[in-house]
């Protein structure tokens, strides 16, 4: 995955945003928070490189203002049509499995590359 995105200069996190604003349309920034299963700040800083390359916008929110409206701008409008569709992935990797037993490997392995980290950090 991360080789196709390169040459995009994109990671993958933030090819998700991309696809969750491009097929789904605008979308609160904590909504994107549960569906993508990362942390707040993960997720600030995705949108934080995603915005400084223009290719996603933050808007207040018309009903709660204190929530953060995100959609493509022009740009990544232009550059989602140019990138390979790689959802595939998902299907590939969790067809068939329901979303409580996804959550549940999801967060095990967030939790086992924490640990890892942690432990590579701690020995450095």
């Amino acid at each position: 995955m991360e080789d196709a995105l390169r040459p995009h200069g994109l990671g993958a996190t933030q090819w998700y945003v991309l696809h969750q604003l491009a097929t789904v349309g605008p979308t609160k920034q904590r909504d994107l928070v549960k569906k993508l299963q990362v942390e707040r700040a993960t997720l600030s800083a995705v949108v934080g490189a995603l915005a400084a390359k223009r290719l996603v916008e933050q808007v207040q929110d018309a009903i709660d203002l204190r929530q953060k409206l995100l959609r493509l701008t022009p740009a990544g409008e232009n550059l989602w049509g140019k990138l390979p569709d790689l959802s595939f992935i998902h299907e590939a990797a969790f067809g068939g499995v329901s979303e409580a037993d996804a959550a549940i490997v999801v967060r095990v392995l967030q939790t086992a590359t924490e640990r890892l980290v942690q432990r590579s950090e701690g020995e450095m």
